[in-house]
């Protein structure tokens, strides 16, 4: 690349992860890929704009920030968002999920049943069962009903998934396990939405898909990206938007969002020298610490 390239974030295809550039460019990710980049000398990491809009201010954004957004153009994205329950006119129809990413960890959400799988394998989701099929309103109600009732949470933290994904169960079984017992629960309440249809519970197990099977534990994760730094390592698993890079010093996660807003050039035969921290234990064992 002889300019700085950007990138736009981790896409998962059917073939798996995919790296997107702006411009449209797409770089297939397999395992033992040599994942290899520098971050421009000199260079800042700007805000990404909105709904394909650059940003109005040209505003520069924390290095260690996963959005890439100044606060006006992360708050126009989040209005036009699923999430922020403004697109209550969508006639496409929209299915409830409950998601498992480790023991103990498991939520439910909402997606267009025209995106498929592809939510879960965005959120890093080690398994899932759909749990009913709808309109979006009446998803959303679901949605809402079943936090509550199986108390589980609207989002999970990355660095909480990340905790966990080196001691998953050892077998698809023993990983749906928990999935298969809150969606038994699920089905059996009363209250939802009579437009939504419920579904039987089968399991889909991502562990093989995120080549997550014998790979080492990871020893750390990227902090942020440096200017004029250089991530260089071999790509053994991917799960989220995270990267698993077998680097001179072990396994290190790269959350590719990073990325976004950063000039990013030809590593240059460098070796990986970027900020690393441990991966924290899960958040309820060191709330007083964060």
């Amino acid at each position: 690349m002889g300019q700085a390239w950007r990138c736009s974030g981790l896409r998962w295809s059917a073939d798996g992860p995919v790296l997107v550039w702006d411009g449209g460019r797409r770089s297939a990710l397999t395992w033992g890929k040599r994942v290899a980049f520098g971050v421009e000398e000199g260079g800042v990491r700007g805000c990404v704009g909105a709904r394909g809009h650059a940003c109005p201010l040209g505003a520069a954004v924390s290095a260690r920030g996963t959005g890439a957004r100044c606060e006006e153009c992360a708050r126009l994205d989040r209005a036009h968002s699923v999430a922020a329950d403004t697109l209550a006119d969508d006639p496409r129809p929209y299915r409830v999920y409950l998601a498992w990413f480790g023991p103990g960890m498991a939520k439910v959400g909402i997606t267009a049943v025209e995106r498929g799988p592809a939510r879960l394998l965005e959120q890093g989701a080690v398994c899932f069962s759909w749990l009913g099929t709808g309109p979006l309103m009446a998803a959303r109600r679901t949605e809402e009903l079943l936090r509550a009732a199986l108390r589980v949470p609207d989002r999970i933290a990355y660095a909480d998934k990340r905790a966990v994904r080196a001691s998953l169960p050892a077998t698809a079984a023993g990983r749906a396990a928990e999935t298969a017992e809150l969606h038994a629960r699920a089905v059996a309440l009363s209250g939802w939405p009579e437009s939504l249809g419920r579904e039987p519970f089968h399991p889909v197990d991502h562990v093989e898909v995120f080549g997550l099977t014998g790979v080492p534990a990871a020893v750390g994760e990227v902090a942020e990206l440096v200017a004029g730094g250089a991530v260089s390592g071999e790509l053994v698993a991917a799960a989220g938007p995270d990267l698993h890079l077998l680097t001179g010093r072990g396994v290190v996660v790269l959350d590719t969002r990073l990325l976004a807003g950063w000039g990013l050039v030809p590593a240059g035969g460098r070796e990986f020298a970027m900020p690393v921290r441990a991966l924290r234990e899960r958040a309820g064992a060191q709330d007083g610490l964060f």
